[in-house]
């Protein structure tokens, strides 16, 4: 899943005057259309004069956190200097629990940044979501189908797309890997075999890991279900299981587990730096990948946006002293599998700010502007201008991203219900690492149990 949370940042959200006016009609207006007064910019603010004239605070809350949040702040600076609105911005390790807290108690966000289309989901039978202006909607036309289909609830478009990032990536350092000849491998059983190789030397552990995230912990342990379920059993499989067609305790989904469990379980393969396997459950996401730069592991397998984990001054690019590479199929036939994830713009305002701010939000145009401050972030809208990404790992998650031959999969537990992916499953992930003896069977029933009977 997506949940990029782990720490607050900033202070408090606090609701600005113009959410007292979101039970107005929603569905509505351009950019233009929202800008009353028809402002005229000139110069550099020229671009944003169809978002001019709408004045106010507009508070966005999201599980983007420092320092992954302070490039995204700096993504819309120029939009809040030429327009004269405010944008709020509050990161929190807690959002996924918070959020359904602020909306049932009458104080949402006038935007969120859902990550979850479960928890969409859960929203948006609350009442409380409003519907896009037409400027969204018209720019949301620039992504594909499927992102659409993640931001709507029973056919209706609610929340248009605002990221993409590659989760099927391997972190390492081709330092290392040069200093003691390892090959990237290409292949699910050349990777089984460089770990083992890895292990015996006695002196690195292969595989490091860390799923702790707040009140999201658990996540990236079902990354590494998800990455399996599609890599080894495919696309219907895999969208059966997120529609409960196919259930947790089947026997793909408990083969999987298997797999997992033979893989980031393994006591003599993690976990390094850190310790045992149930290290795991108690290393933050962000500190896991820290030991690949001591030796002291060799991998992580982690998504895209983790790039921005890395201290200042490491060196990411194929020579230098950290790089990732395509985590391989487990099943070959299986065309590039690739799992992917992003956040969902929603509001639960419709005063003309917070749709000023969603019609930039969702536009090309600020896609550029983050791309430019934010290595390690991409954007599947098919009107971003590809010579902005420059950093290697945008351009490797661009690449696989946009491959129409690629097996692609929106990461499993967001799309799930909000009870299961964002819910149980997170929990049960949690114990089982803290327990790794404990039976997949056994894991598998704690989910299934949690699956709304409607």
């Amino acid at each position: 899943m997506l949940a990029l949370a782990a720490c607050s940042s900033g202070s408090s959200t606090t609701t600005s005057s113009s959410t007292t006016t979101s039970s107005s009609s929603s569905a509505s207006g351009s950019p233009s259309s929202t800008s009353s007064s028809g402002t005229s910019l000139t110069g550099a603010c020229a671009q944003f004069s169809s978002y001019a004239g709408a004045k106010g605070t507009v508070t966005i809350f999201g599980s983007i956190i420092s320092p992954e949040s302070n490039s995204l702040q700096k993504s819309w600076s120029q939009f809040e200097q030429c327009t004269g609105i405010t944008i709020n911005y509050t990161g929190s390790n807690t959002f996924e629990s918070d959020l359904p807290v602020k909306v049932n108690g009458g104080n949402p966000p006038d935007l969120a940044l859902i990550p979850q289309p479960g928890l969409l989901t859960q929203m948006v039978l609350t009442g409380s979501v409003k519907q896009p202006p037409a400027q969204t909607v018209a720019n949301e036309a620039n992504w594909s189908q499927y992102w659409k289909d993640y931001g709507s609830v029973g056919g209706t478009f609610y929340a248009a797309p605002m990221s993409a990032n590659m989760k099927s990536l391997v972190w390492y350092s081709p330092k290392y890997f040069k200093a003691h000849n390892y090959q990237v491998p290409t292949t699910w059983a050349a990777l089984m075999s460089l770990s083992a190789k890895i292990a015996n030397s006695g002196t690195t552990k292969p595989w490091c890991g860390g799923i702790s995230s707040g009140t999201a912990s658990g996540w990236p342990a079902t990354d590494w279900l998800e990455e399996v379920v599609l890599g080894k059993y495919g696309a219907k499989v895999y969208a059966d299981w997120i529609s409960h067609k196919i259930k947790f305790d089947s026997p793909q989904i408990m083969d999987a587990m298997t797999v997992v469990h033979n893989w980031m379980q393994n006591p003599a393969w993690v976990n390094g730096g850190y310790g045992s396997v149930q290290s795991i459950a108690t290393t933050t996401f962000q500190n896991a990948g820290f030991p690949i730069q001591k030796n002291q592991c060799a991998m992580l397998q982690q998504a895209s946006f983790y790039e921005a984990q890395w201290p200042a001054g490491t060196k990411v690019s194929p020579t230098g002293d950290i790089f990732a590479f395509k985590l391989p199929a487990v099943n070959p036939a299986i065309p590039t599998p690739v799992e992917g994830g992003g956040e969902f713009i929603t509001a639960f305002s419709s005063d003309p700010a917070t749709q000023a701010v969603q019609n930039y939000l969702s536009s090309a145009a600020w896609a550029d502007s983050r791309i430019k401050v934010a290595p390690g972030w991409v954007s599947a809208n098919e009107k971003v201008d590809q010579a902005l990404y420059t950093d290697p790992i945008d351009q490797l998650s661009a690449k696989f991203l946009a491959d129409p031959t690629a097996t692609f999969a929106f990461d499993a537990s967001d799309a799930m219900p909000a009870a299961v992916g964002a819910g149980q499953e997170w929990k049960s992930m949690v114990n089982w690492f803290s327990s790794p003896n404990t039976p997949v069977a056994t894991i598998a029933k704690q989910i299934d149990a949690a699956w709304p009977s409607s």
